[in-house]
């Protein structure tokens, strides 16, 4: 489903490449935390993904489509194939939540008809049929990253992308977001989510990538857990031995 081989990017000017030389295959049907500290190289990777950047080596194959071969005037028509959710939900301010889910569905060339039919579905799924009316500023934050899930979902994408879609909002509204991730990856789509909150990673256990210095260093393909370091080596209790007649004791290292 998403697939990146030995892929490389630089940016002019910078010492150390953004991503240098990795390799990562994502099934069907994963849900998959990328983790790793500003600067790491999730953004990047990202990126190459939607094709707002290009490596400068390797190859990226995503839902069968190798990149190589999108054209500049493609780009649009390939990224309307992608779901893809923002931290700063990027709605349209003077657009009802309707309007705002209906327009992403006109845009990739939908009858009315059909988007009659969709929007209401959708906005069920998120949980927003009683805003449908609402405008953004109307919304709580949490209430406006349901909206942008919406229009997300609403075309019934295989990979769904969601950077940092957590990052401005509580803990609860934190913990709703993510389990309506779940639901959807549940109906079949595949989530890969960039993320820096270790509560919501540890509770869920899926798959966890991380990234340092544009590297994967740790890939925990199932019960992952978020860790950007490798944990210290425990140090070795000493070894305790028995001789007659007396209670155990370390046993003496010669130097």
């Amino acid at each position: 489903m998403i697939l990146l081989d030995s892929v490389t990017k630089k940016y002019p000017g910078d010492s150390e490449p953004a991503l240098d030389n990795i390799s990562l295959h994502i099934e069907p049907n994963e849900f998959v935390f990328l983790v790793g500290k500003s600067g790491a190289g999730k953004s990047t990777l990202m990126k190459m993904i939607t094709k707002e950047e290009s490596p400068d080596s390797g190859k990226i194959i995503i839902g069968g489509i190798d990149l190589d071969y999108v054209k500049k005037r493609h780009i649009p028509g390939y990224r309307r194939r992608l779901g893809v959710v923002f931290q700063d939900f990027k709605l349209l301010p003077r657009r009802t939540v309707y309007e705002n889910v209906a327009f992403a569905l006109e845009i990739a060339g939908m009858s009315n008809k059909d988007i009659r039919r969709t929007v209401p579905k959708v906005l069920e799924l998120v949980d927003l049929a009683n805003q449908a009316k609402k405008f953004p500023h109307q919304l709580s934050g949490g209430q406006q990253q349901r909206v942008s899930i919406a229009r997300s979902v609403a075309r019934q994408p295989k990979i769904l992308i969601a950077d940092e879609p957590t990052a401005n909002l509580d803990k609860l509204t934190t913990k709703e977001i993510i389990d309506l991730l779940k639901k959807i990856n549940d109906f079949g789509t595949t989530i890969l989510v960039t993320t820096h909150n270790e509560g919501i990673v540890n509770n869920l256990q899926k798959r966890v990538v991380t990234l340092k210095h544009g590297k994967i260093v740790d890939d925990q393909k199932t019960g992952g857990v978020y860790k950007l370091d490798e944990a210290p080596v425990p140090k070795r209790p000493a070894r305790m031995v028995q001789t007659p007649g007396h209670a155990l004791r370390p046993k003496r290292r010669v130097i």
